[in-house]
This record gives C-alpha cells, structure tokens and sequence, in this order.
C-alpha cells in the first residue's frame, strides 16, 4: 500500500507524467506519434464536446492499416495511425490528412468505423452531431454518402453515442441526450414526415416501439429509456447484450434480440457516463458522477466491487483484452531454484495462447483451480488516468479452505495485502495474484520465498464463447424472428435517481459541456428518496462491497480526458485541447531507448 500511495500521491500529483510502470514493465509517451490538428495549437475546449478517437485497420499492402479518425470542436480528421511502429523514424505529418472536415451550425460528436466492411480503398464511417443527425462519410473516397435525421424529424437533442450493431454491415444504433435510442439500416430513408410509432414492448420506465408505416423507413426501433441523457452503450464482445448508462445514474443491460431487461445498477449518486464489458462478457464496469468505477457482475446482476481513485467524474472505462491474465494457483511451491523461480516469472511465450484453455478450465471441478485477473483502465475530469486490476479474491470471496490458507501462507510470504481499502470485507485477504496485491513491481517477492509469476499478456478478444453458455438461458428465447433481427436494447428499468448531494468537486462543474444544463434541469424533475435504493443490490453502501484502490494513478494530461483505447502494443488517450497521445507498452519501443529492452524480456522490438 505504501508503495501505491507513493505512486500516485504527493507532490508528484501536479507532474504531468510522461511515463509510468506497472508490474509487466513501463509504459512510454511516445513524443512523436501525438496526433492533434495540424497547427497543434492547444484547442480552446470551452462550451465544445468531448473529443473522440476512433480506429480501423484496413488491412493495406504496407502492413501499416491503421487508421485513425478524431474530431476536435467543428472538426474532424482522419489519419494514417503510426502508433508505435515506424515512430523512430519519422513523426506523424499532421499537414496531411487523408481526409479533413469542418461544419458549420453543427459539431462532431461521436464516430464509428464499420470493421467488417472497411478495406484499404473504403471505409464506412458514422458520425453523429450535436443538434442530432447521423452521417455516414467515406473519408478514404472523401464521400458523403447518406445523412440520417437531416430534418431532425427523428430526435433534435445532441448524439451521444452512435455504434454499427456487431456482425452487421448496415445497422447501426443511435443514442441521444433525449434519453431515446434509435435502430437505422443504413439502406433505408428516414422519410418527409416526422414517424408515427407503434408499442412493441414495454417494461419498468422503458418502453420500446417500432415505426409504423406503409414502406420500411427508418428508424426500425425507437428506445425510450427513463429521463435524462442515454450518455453511453456498449454491446457485448458475442453482440447479444447491450449496457446502456444514463444520466438518472442507472447501468441497464438488455437482451438484445429479445428486447428485454436482463439487470440493472443504480450509481452511488449522480449520472453514469460510461460503460464497457470484459473481454469474456462475464463483467461490466461503468463509471460517472460519484467519482467511482463500478464493476457488476452479469451472471449475478449485483455489483462485486468499486474502485475510488479519481478525484472529479470518470469519463471514459476501457478493459485491457491483452493484459487479462491466467494463472494456475495450485501447487504453489515454498522451495526451488532461482532458475525455476525466473521461469515462472517468464512472460512464457510458448504458453501465451492458453489463455481461453485456462479459462474454461476454471469451471470444471476436476482440474485445478485457475486464478483470473482482468485489467482496466479509467480517465477523468481530473485529468487522471487509473488502471486497475480485478482479482480473483474480489470475483469469488469465498474460496475454499484448503486455497484460502494456501493464499494467507502467500500473503504471510509476500508483505501484508495492497490494498487498504476503506471499509469492512474491502482489505484484498486471499489474493491469489501475490505479485499485483502484494506489490506493484515485476521484480520478485520478498526474499524470493515462492513463485510470482507474472501475468502472461494475451489478448482474449474471441472468449465470449466461454460466458455465453452462462447467458444462454437469457438469450435463446428470441421474439418472433422479425424482430430479433433488429431489435436493440435499451432499456428503461429506471428507479428514481437520488438528490445531488453537496458534492464539491475541483474541476468538474467548469467542465460539464458534454453534459449540457438541458439535461441537468430535466433531471432535477426526476429526484427521490435515495432510501429507496441505496443499501438495495441496485445500489450497496460503500461498506458492503470491496473498495478497489487503483495499481497506479498518473496526471497525464492538461485538461480533461475524453478517451482511453487500449490497443495490442500500445494504450491511446486524449484530452479536451485536442490531443491524441500514444503510451508504448513494455518492450514495444526498444529503438526508444536501451533501457526498455531490459526492461521488458518479452518485448518485440519494432
């Protein structure tokens, strides 16, 4: 603990960090792959909407696919991304993107590339804007194919999140301020008239409609989700469950085919902003206004833990699919060579891609017991990047005896636990991961008295098949067929918000542009008893739940933070002035510097 307060606490608070480490190694700025407009003029962010990256590969000859879109005020700009390779030798030349637009009356406010369909002559790109519409552009052709909501007939209020739905090349899902979300197929029009609406489902405080007209038109589906802006969703890595966050500070997760409410999760006060699942679908992490992250598990529909460390509202939660680890937890050893010991502290290459195999293990009761731990990372109004580490003594508390005095011999070995949580049951006791509980360094335990294998790093992005069977029962009875095909969730299982508490924050109510006044006088209208779900599993009190202290805590930027992408070799930030910063993960820059290769024996040098 003392050694992660001194990580991200102190007088070091106000440095903004150009590196930090982890126990896998250290993460480096990388100086020359900062994308921002051409002029790299810091960009007067005041009264704008946040700033989003998105990415696509489109798989071109050089091997350098990457593309990068963001959009900064009344701009948007799309980019060959260089990232970590190929930064040594040259920067990226921001005088000439591929593609480049400005708008007037209105602003970019979200985008999305659609991945199964995008190749190195064409992309499909979706941006949505802030007085509602949608538009569809190829920025490779420097087309403008179609414009959906021109007429802001559909919705007039701002577009807050827009996403093509997975394993489909022409629908896509649309959220608003409005609290609505709206289904579009790219094929349709949107027609001259405003759309008449016919119930399709309804449940508690959200109800779903289809379009009712002679001729298909769009939108296929109108959501009408509590009060409030829909702030964020997110689909799940099998595209069968969508998690919407709103501004009444409920998560609400959905069947998507059978437009139905699977769960639901009430903030610890205030709006929630954002929302993102584990790589195996089996978690889901929203953040908001009370300044936490919350993590919920499916299966259950509980939350399992929280994670304070931010000082203003999180913006942006992201897992990291190639820093999940697997461990086997039993036999550990209290005797063995030094060589062995370096062995288990191996990356393991040869072993790297067993990761799904040891997963699935996990649930067989004749094998050993296989320890997980699921990284993630948040930023903030604060300006403060957070990762966190998920482990196995917070997924399943009750261990059986014979592991858990398996782990308190660990602990005893390897210092007392790392986290030193405020509250009964939050003190991390029967970690099954020594090396992130017990210290955040990827060296060894003290006196190198029993194995610390590190993490190995994988990415598990295809390892929904091993959670779906436990969401079967909830996704395979589909609605008629008709539906199934189009229907999204969004869902409406409201339960009144609570009062705003006093809550003083330093830099967060300067900086609620994204989160427009609009939106907070319709939520004033929306105020209950918070009695009526706090200390409920919709919402526990702080004392009932693990309380997660993060791995590090780092200042990184000026302003704001708006986007957190965690890529294979490196992990994307931005902030509000407009810049787009790239974070080399251990031993993916060893050009950089010398140092980074000894850093990091698993590393491949680019």
């Amino acid at each position: 603990m003392s050694k992660m307060a001194a990580e991200g606490g102190g007088k070091e608070m106000n440095e903004i960090k150009s590196q930090f480490s982890t126990r896998e190694g250290a993460y480096k700025l990388l100086t020359h792959s900062e994308y921002s407009r051409p002029n790299r003029v810091p960009f007067n962010s005041q009264g704008s909407n946040p700033v989003r990256v998105s990415f696509v590969n489109v798989n071109d000859q050089s091997g350098n696919g990457e593309r990068i879109c963001f959009n900064v005020g009344r701009e948007l700009y799309f980019y060959i991304y260089k990232g970590v390779r190929k930064v040594v030798l040259q920067a990226a030349d921001l005088s000439k993107p591929i593609d480049k637009r400005i708008y007037k009356g209105t602003q970019p406010t979200c985008h999305d590339f659609n991945h199964l369909t995008a190749t190195a002559e064409s992309v499909s790109l979706l941006v949505g804007f802030s007085a509602g519409q949608v538009q569809l552009i190829d920025p490779i052709k420097k087309e403008t194919s179609k414009l959906f909501n021109e007429e802001r007939l559909i919705d007039k209020s701002r577009v807050t999140c827009v996403k093509w739905v997975p394993g489909s090349e022409s629908l896509f899902l649309v959220a608003h301020s409005s609290g609505s979300m709206y289904l579009y197929n790219v094929e349709h029009t949107c027609g001259t008239t405003a759309p008449h609406y016919q119930l399709l489902k309804q449940g508690e405080n959200y109800s779903v409609h289809t379009c009712k007209s002679k001729s298909t038109r769009n939108p296929l589906l109108k959501w009408t989700v509590g009060e409030g802006a829909l702030n964020e969703f997110s689909f799940s890595p099998d595209g069968k469950f969508l998690a919407c966050v709103s501004q009444d500070g409920f998560l609400r997760v959905f069947n998507f085919d059978a437009v139905e409410l699977h769960g639901t999760m009430k903030s610890y006060f205030g709006g929630l902003l954002c929302v993102c699942w584990s790589p195996d679908g089996k978690y889901i992490v929203a953040g908001g206004e009370d300044d936490l992250v919350t993590v919920w598990c499916f299966a259950d529909c509980r939350v399992i833990a929280r994670g304070h460390g931010h000082k203003s509202w999180v913006s942006v939660v992201a897992f990291d699919h190639y820093t999940t680890s697997v461990e086997e937890s039993e036999p550990m050893e209290f005797s063995g060579s030094d060589e062995d010991f370096q062995d288990q502290i191996h990356f393991g290459r040869d072993r790297a891609n067993s990761t799904q195999s040891r997963l699935s293990k996990r649930n067989s009761t004749d094998s050993r017991p296989v320890s997980v731990t699921y990284r993630f990372g948040s930023v903030g109004q604060d300006t403060q990047l957070c990762l966190w580490d998920l482990t196995e003594d917070i997924l399943f508390p009750h261990l059986p005896l014979s592991r858990t005095r398996t782990h308190t011999n660990v602990m005893n070995a390897s210092g007392p636990p790392a986290t030193g949580s405020g509250g009964s049951g939050a003190i991390i006791t029967g970690s099954s991961n020594p090396s992130t509980n017990g210290s955040s360094s990827s060296s060894s335990v003290p006196g190198n008295t029993l194995p610390a294998p590190l993490p190995r790093s994988n990415s598990l992005p295809h390892s929904a098949a091993s959670t779906t069977n436990s969401k079967s029962a909830a996704s395979d009875n589909p609605i008629a067929a008709g539906v199934s095909k189009f229907a999204t969730l969004s869902l409406h299982d409201r339960k009144e918000r609570h009062p705003d508490k006093d809550h003083k924050r330093n830099h967060s109510m300067g900086h609620i542009s994204s989160k427009s006044s609009d939106k907070l006088n319709l939520l004033t209208k929306t105020k209950t008893d918070p009695a009526k779900t706090l200390g409920t599993q919709l919402c526990p009190r702080m004392e009932d739940v693990p309380l997660l202290e993060p791995l590090i805590c780092k200042k990184i930027a000026h302003e704001r933070l708006t986007v957190l992408i965690f890529l294979e070799d490196c992990i994307v930030t931005a902030c509000q002035e407009g810049f787009i910063c790239t974070w080399a993960r251990p031993g993916k820059v060893g050009l950089l510097s010398s140092q980074n290769q000894a850093n990091s024996p698993s590393g491949t040098v680019v």
